[in-house]
């Protein structure tokens, strides 16, 4: 049984050697990867660079998005878009030693937009909007397709590519069948411009733990291509636009919230709280904690 702080993770590369998996299929970018674990609390940040169907067999998995908690419990499943950063907290039931057992179903855009053509989806009401995350409610017949997938784990090489492809479809089938509102998530997807807008996709990432690779990848755009729109729009390498992005959010927060120097390095994206505090000073004209200071003397000044 553990109890644990997990660091940030890109999911799902990352997840692929973690302690907890007991297995996984793979093929061109789709995967599904099993965890069975003993917790009453591993808790830890996690970035989506697909979108994921997560599935609870047994056991409570809570995810924090923005403001907002969504808790997904045995036999529940969790939809949650890709560019996202979470924060997520296992735990297993009492009853059980605090097991939990669940699956990490991840899903690339081609997926799903091959999907909603093979299936014919037709907008039941018009698309519009944004719906990052929702709980699916989950019927005896997918219960019946998570059970299938079982010898699939036990001998995952001799199970062909195709396969894999073929089951997350009909994976995909089942929960539209039973699910108005996971059928109107994936014609939100497939109506997205594939070629988003620059702008759009830095606002939403800054902060997040991505290379220019993935911001790329995000985009819809050759890592060339991307540099060279960036390079045009903002007139600067798309490494020192977030730095300075980053900067600008971490003196709002320390001039407007109550965090700690350290707290703002992490929530803005940095890595290193030495860093932080060097880019910080070469940029403002002095480290984190004595800015915030010397604002606060001259804010008392002003008053007296």
């Amino acid at each position: 049984m553990s109890m644990r702080t997990s660091k940030l993770i890109k999911a799902p590369q990352e997840l692929e050697s973690a302690p907890d998996k007991k297995g996984s299929l793979k093929q061109n970018g789709l995967s599904v990867i099993k965890f069975y674990l003993h917790t009453q609390g591993d808790i830890g940040t996690c970035f989506l660079k697909e979108h994921l169907l997560l599935f609870v067999k047994s056991g409570i998995y809570t995810v924090r998005f923005r403001d907002q908690e969504y808790i997904v419990r045995s036999n529940e499943m969790v939809f949650i878009n890709k560019s996202m950063l979470v924060e997520y907290e296992k735990s297993g039931e009492p009853g059980s030693e605090y097991m939990l057992d669940y699956m990490m179903f991840f899903l690339n855009e081609k997926l799903v937009e091959v999907f909603v053509q093979f299936a014919g989806l037709k907008p039941i009401y018009p698309v519009n909007g944004e719906v990052p995350v929702s709980i699916i409610k989950v019927n005896d017949l997918t219960l019946s397709y998570i059970e299938s997938l079982k010898p699939y784990f036990d001998n995952p090489d001799d199970v062909r590519n195709a396969l894999v492809r073929i089951k997350l479809m009909e994976l995909l089938f089942h929960l539209v069948d039973s699910n108005d509102h996971f059928q109107y998530q994936l014609l939100q997807l497939s109506n997205h411009d594939r070629n988003s807008s620059i702008d759009k996709i830095m606002e939403e990432n800054f902060t997040n733990p991505v290379s220019l690779n993935d911001l790329a990848y995000l985009s819809g755009r050759s890592l060339s291509t991307f540099k060279r729109e960036f390079q045009a729009i903002y007139h600067t390498s798309p490494l020192k636009w977030i730095r300075n992005r980053r900067l600008d959010k971490a003196k709002k927060l320390l001039l407007e919230t109550s965090l700690s120097a350290t707290d703002v390095c992490f929530t803005t994206g940095f890595e290193s709280v030495a860093h932080f505090s060097k880019v910080f000073k070469l940029r403002f004209g002095l480290p984190p904690s004595e800015f915030r200071q010397q604002f606060k003397r001259r804010e008392e000044g002003l008053k007296e």
